[in-house]
């Protein structure tokens, strides 16, 4: 059973507090994953493994989005409780995700909930606004952030007490049933290749392929070679950065050249 205190309680309620909010309502930067897991390791006392948890989250969530009304597994509370079984019960970063997954679409049931309950007040906020009564909108803003923030926490929390311990159990019955445990690490391994390709498929380009499957192989490869592996290959990805920008700023240049050498003037 993991070990609990009163302060460690406070300050995960509040940080989920702020991220769920966050997502919806604040700066729409601290929720992603690799900053919120980062936060939540920093309040359970492991950053490491908050970013690391963090890093591999934000690369299945990388192409998660919702689609008009309808809302995908929730970001935050995933990663809150990933890191949560992560730092907690000692649990793998990939199995730690698995677990995780459930909690997510809790958090997606709790995004659709204040929606709904939210749109009932859409009259008063019509009202306020052709009122010109600033105060009545940010009352309404308030009180949908409360209702999605209290509802995150009550998830966190009840997460943190029970899901905490349930981590811990699973984690003692591993040897007996270690096929479990390597399921939930293959498919949380797995989960941050549906989220590239679910982003691919949303920018999909004929072009763009090549260019998804280099970078796939090029990173198995150098992360064999102990020079290049582990954080050096983020080198790698600043060339490539470098490469993007280039191209990006001569097809700029390229399609300046174009307009400046038609128009009205040469009667075109």
């Amino acid at each position: 059973m993991a070990d609990f205190n009163i302060i460690e309680v406070l300050l995960l309620a509040v940080v989920t507090f702020i991220l769920a909010i966050d997502q919806f309502s604040f700066t729409e930067l601290l929720y992603r994953p690799i900053v919120a897991c980062t936060l939540i390791g920093l309040v359970l006392g492991d950053a490491n493994i908050g970013l690391v948890v963090g890093g591999t989250y934000e690369l299945i969530m990388i192409g998660n989005m919702p689609i008009g009304g309808a809302q995908p597994p929730n970001a935050v509370i995933g990663g809150v409780m990933a890191v949560i079984f992560a730092v907690k019960s000692g649990i793998a970063v990939n199995a730690a995700i698995g677990l995780a997954i459930p909690f997510s679409l809790f958090g997606q049931y709790a995004v659709t909930l204040t929606f709904t309950l939210m749109s009932g007040l859409m009259v008063k906020a019509d009202k306020a606004a052709a009122e010109a009564d600033p105060d009545g909108i940010v009352k309404i803003n308030l009180l949908s952030m409360a209702i999605l923030g209290g509802l995150f926490v009550v998830i966190a929390l009840l997460g943190y007490f029970g899901g905490a311990a349930f981590g811990t159990k699973l984690t003692e019955l591993s040897e007996d049933f270690g096929w479990l445990m390597g399921g939930l690490d293959a498919a949380g391994g797995m989960m941050r290749y549906v989220g590239f390709a679910t982003l691919m498929k949303i920018m999909i380009s004929s072009r763009l392929w090549g260019f998804y499957f280099m970078g796939f192989v090029m990173a198995v490869i150098l992360g064999q070679l102990p020079a290049l592996g582990g954080s050096k290959l983020l080198l790698i990805a600043v060339i490539a950065v470098g490469i993007a920008i280039y191209d990006f700023q001569s097809k700029i240049s390229q399609k300046q050249a174009v307009a400046e050498s038609g128009g009205d003037a040469n009667g075109i």
